[in-house]
Formats: C-alpha cells, structure tokens, sequence
C-alpha cells in the first residue's frame, strides 16, 4: 500500500501520464491572461472613480467611456483566453486518462493468476474504471477551477500589493489562520477519501457478484441475506462518504471565517489610510474587489480540496496497483521464441506452493512452513512430441496447477518447466501465446457472436473458413441447428449457450489456433451424454498430430490417452497406459478408475 504524501502522490501520477505535461506551459499562460481580464475590472473602476468621475476639472465621460471601452476589450480577450485553457486541458486530460486507464488495465492483466485470485474483481475493475473517472473529473472540473484560481490569486495579489502593501498584509494575516487549519485537514481529508475509494472498490464488487451469482441466488433462495449484504457495503461507503464530507465543510467554513476577517480588516485599515490621505476612493474601492478576487481562490481551494483528496485517493490505489511487480513476466525482446515443430514438455524438480496456509506435513516441505503447503512437489518428467497423456488424481492433488505451470499462468516456486527444451522463463510470449493454448473447463467466451469468439484465435479467418473448421470437426449439423449460425450472439460469458455448446465453441477456437501443445482442463466434464460424444468426437480430431496434456476428471479420458499421469499429494505417483495401471491391483489409478464406474452406473 503507498503510504506517501500528497504531493508526492500527485508527482508520481503526473510521471504516469506523461500526455498531461505537453502545452502545459501554454495553458498555463491562458489561464494568466483570462485572469489578467478579470483584474482589469477593478483597476478600471479605480481609473474612472479618480480620473473620470473626480477628476480635477470635473466628471471627463471621455476617460470614462475609454475606460470602459478598453475594460470590454479585456474581457472579450479574456473569455477566448478561458474557452481555449478549457478545451485544451479537457482534450490532454481525456488523452491522457485514457492512457492511464489502458495501462493500469494492461498491468493487471500482466499480474499472475495468483494475484490476480486474492483481489477482489470488483476492487480491480473499480481502479480502472471509478478511480480514474475521479481523477478524470477533478482534472476536468476541479483541475481548472484550481487553475484558474492559482493565477487569480497571483495576480490579485500583485495588483493589491502595488495599490497598497499595508493592506495586502492585512488580508495575508486575516487568511494566515485558515492557511493552517486547511493544511491540518489535508492529510485527514487523504485518510477519509483512500477509505471512501475503498468502500467503492468493496461496493462494486458486491453489485457485481450479485449479478454473475443470481442464478445460484435465487436457486437457494437467498436473495434477502444478499440483499443485506449489498446494503451493508452501500452503508458503508456512505458512511465513509459522510465523513468525509463533515471533514471537508469544516475546512471549507476555515476559509468562509478567513474571507470575513479579511474584508473587515480592509475596510477598517482601508478607512483609516484613507483618512491620512494614503489612499483614493477609487483605489480603496478597488483594493475591496481586489479583496474578493483574492478570497475567490482561496474559498475556490477549500471548496475544491475534498475533490482533489478524492482523486490523489484514486491515484494512490492505481499506484498499488501499478507498484506490484508481474511475478510471471514477459522476456520480451530478452526472450527466445520456441522452435517450429513438435513440442515436449519437461519438468525438471519442480514444486510449486501457494502463499500462507497451513504447512504441510510433508519431510520436504520442514524448510518452507511459513510459504505454504506444497502443491507440487518435487515433479521430474519428460513428455515427448505429439503425445496425449492424460493427468488424473482427486480434488485439490495439483492436477490444475500442473496445467497452469505448464501455460506459464503461474511460475514454480522450484525447478524449471521446459517447452521443446527450452526454459519457459526464456521464452516471449508472443511465442508461447501462439504455441500452446488452453481450454479451461468452464470454456469461457466474450460476450460477441459465435464467429467473433473464434476469431479471437485467428482474426484473420473468413466465414467460409470457420465453416470448414466445424466440418473437420463433425460439428457442421450443430453450427447449422443455431438460430442465426455463426452470427448467433453467445451472451455475457457464454450463457446464451449450454455448458457442453460452449465446450463446442472453444475446441473449434482451439482448433484454428492450431497449437503445438494443446492443454485440456476436462472439456467433457459436466455435459450430457449426446454432447459428451459430439465433443469426444472433437477432441479426438482437434488433439491429433498435437502434444496434448488433459486434465482429466472423467477418466474415460484417460482411457484414450497414450499415457497417464497419477498425481496424489502434488507428487506423480504413477505413470504408464491405462490398461497397465489399471491392473496394478490396489494401486491409486485402480482405485480411481473403480470409484469412477461406480459413479458412472
């Protein structure tokens, strides 16, 4: 968690978006002459109240009518100054967040699944999305008016000190106490605001799994203690943004206390000079609206505060976002790409252990208890090209986490997992993207057509194409059975389709991706018979020719694989043809295969 201060918050997330910094010194200068326009108003009042209306020999309504001629023009100039700062700044913040958003967005995606499984989604999604959209608004909104401010501060405060030093020292002093108490309130407003972006984060995440859940929801009935749980999460960020808004009024009523300390102060030195001759009327009346062009800033500052301290409160979770390092990173120009051909996959002493959890009872795992359990331990084995091995064990042996080293999802905590003989760790990946893919169990699609989803694999492919992948497939009668064919929409995550339809949809995804290792999380489990054949039928055309690693919990899998592998307690156990483990009478595979017949009855 970055616990830094303020400004350097802001320095750093500046540094993040580079695109803020070009014509920045421009807008800055329009920002000066709009407020330039607006001093010109009281500096004209002075000149007509002294040199028009109580001049020497009488009222001039020359000077008069000059002045306020020359006071339009300044203020017409001022305008376009205003209207071009602000669509400027609008254009370079715009471009500039979206930036932001893009590599925040990119950074998490780099993270490793492990990472990415101990954060909440919502949280994740906020960051890109409502912690950005802060800092978006205040840029666009506070952002100016804070600009705008800081200039107009300047140059009334230069403006007043030439009219008169003793009362420009009297507004200082009048504001010097709400100064203090403004800059007490800013690292508890920091503290309030971090916790109200966290409650959002925690807010959308319920909303969110409140709506991929409903349909387990409603199934269990249990819509009100959800319910509950939502308005929980929404009580807290109000809550949160209660306080944070008590905090923000009672330095905002700093300032409103510092402003009428200041015009009394003005009107009674003012009074005073003025009666030993020091000042003019006209000058004492533009000093007062000199006076309200200072405090407008400053009440400006205070009012704005609450929304900067909201948006450096999203820059600083984007921050912890941005400051973890990917644990499974990409070589890129330092990597290697893999060789053309057949791949073998070998797994030289690798274990592997999530983080916390308590310690396995394992000898091999004494020196590591404050790491975890060992899901892997200690895997030696070399699979040749164009092999299907099948890897089977009970829940929770590391049949999974087998699959994930070897896409490189996740990296080993000891060993090395090599890929035609080359070390993962070396290998780009945009090589091993394109090389090896996986299949995960629930068979995952985008929110887009059938066609759409396939293409992801291969964005080239022509229509006529994707047809000819479903007929290499046997799958040319249940492409032509959707409603509109390969332009039929799927729905969010596949949900339009059964669970055996999406399998179907992401073998022919696959199969055009035409992999050289092809990595299977059980692509027949949790289907209906007739899809079950449909999809073996698939499987056996799209693995052909292919290094084919299935994670197997329907051990009819393992049956037409060239080999298994038995995985109990993160170790291989066994390993051979499933008719020779199989008569390894009491062997773990035996038993396995027993209690999967039994089931299948």
């Amino acid at each position: 968690m970055t616990d830094e201060g303020t400004v350097a918050t802001i320095r750093r997330g500046l540094a993040l978006s580079p695109e803020l910094r070009p014509g920045m010194a421009g807008t800055i200068g329009l920002a000066l002459l709009q407020m330039a326009g607006r001093v010109a108003v009281p500096i004209a009042i002075q000149q007509g109240i002294d040199k028009g209306i109580n001049a020497p020999g009488g009222p001039n309504p020359g000077i008069v009518l000059t002045i306020v001629v020359l006071t339009l023009l300044a203020l017409v100039i001022s305008t376009v100054c205003g209207y071009l700062m602000t669509r400027r700044l609008f254009t370079v913040s715009e471009t500039a967040l979206g930036a932001l958003r893009s590599r925040t967005f990119r950074h998490i995606h780099d993270l490793s699944m492990l990472h990415q499984q101990s954060e909440r989604r919502g949280s994740m999604v906020s960051r890109v999305t409502s912690d950005v959209d802060q800092i978006s608004q205040f840029l666009q909104t506070g952002g100016i008016q804070l600009l705008l401010a800081s200039g107009q501060l300047i140059v009334s405060t230069v403006v007043m000190a030439i009219y008169s030093w003793q009362l420009t020292i009297v507004v200082l002093l009048a504001f010097g106490p709400a100064i203090l108490v403004i800059r007490l309130f800013q690292n508890r407003l920091a503290a309030v605001y971090r916790t109200v972006r966290e409650r959002t984060g925690v807010m959308l995440g319920a909303v969110a799994e409140s709506v991929v859940g409903a349909t387990v929801i409603r199934s269990y009935g249990v819509a009100g203690r959800t319910g509950m749980r939502l308005d929980s999460a929404i009580d807290d960020l109000r809550s949160a943004q209660q306080k944070a808004l008590k905090t923000s009024v009672t330095s905002f009523s700093s300032g409103e206390i510092g402003a009428g300390l200041a015009l009394a102060g003005v009107v009674v030195a003012g009074t005073l000079i003025g009666i030993d001759g020091g000042l003019t009327v006209g000058q004492l009346t533009a000093f007062l609206f000199l006076v309200t062009l200072f405090i407008q800033p400053v009440q400006i500052a205070t009012d704005m505060l609450n929304e900067a301290q909201n948006a450096v409160a999203g820059w600083r979770r984007i921050l912890d976002v941005l400051d973890v390092e990917p644990d499974v990173a990409d070589p890129d120009d330092q990597g290697v790409p893999l060789q053309a051909g057949p791949l073998s996959v070998t797994f030289k002493n690798v274990s592997f252990r999530y983080p916390g959890g308590p310690p396995s009872n394992h000898p091999t795992t004494a020196l590591n208890r404050t790491k975890g359990p060992l899901v892997l331990d200690d895997v030696d084995l070399e699979i040749p090209a164009r092999t299907k091995v099948a890897v089977v064990g009970e829940t929770g042996s590391g049949k999974t986490t087998f699959a994930k080293l070897l896409t490189r999802l996740m990296d080993p905590a000891e060993g090395e997992v090599l890929l035609g003989g080359v070390p993962l760790t070396s290998v780009r990946f945009s090589s091993l993207r394109s090389r090896v893919v996986m299949v995960p169990q629930d068979g995952f699609l985008f929110d887009a057509t059938v066609a759409e989803n396939i293409r992801f694999a291969e964005p080239d492919l022509t229509d006529d194409q994707l047809r000819t992948a479903f007929v290499e497939l046997g799958l040319a009668d249940w492409l032509s059975g959707l409603p509109q064919g390969l332009e039929t929409p799927v729905g969010e995550r596949g949900e339009a389709l059964s669970v055996g339809e999406r399998q179907l949809v992401a073998l022919v995804r696959a199969y055009v991706a035409d992999p050289d290792l092809l990595v299977l999380d059980e692509a027949t489990s949790a289907v209906d018979p007739a899809t079950e054949v449909r999809l073996q039928h698939a499987l056996d055309l799209v693995t052909r020719g292919r290094t084919t690693v299935a994670i197997a919990h329907r051990l009819s899998t393992a049956q037409a694989a060239d080999e298994v592998l038995v995985v109990d307690a993160g170790r291989v156990v066994q390993r051979g043809p499933h008719a020779r483990l199989l008569a390894e009478e009491g062997s773990i595979y035996a038993k396995l295969y027993a209690s999967w017949l039994e089931q299948t009855r």
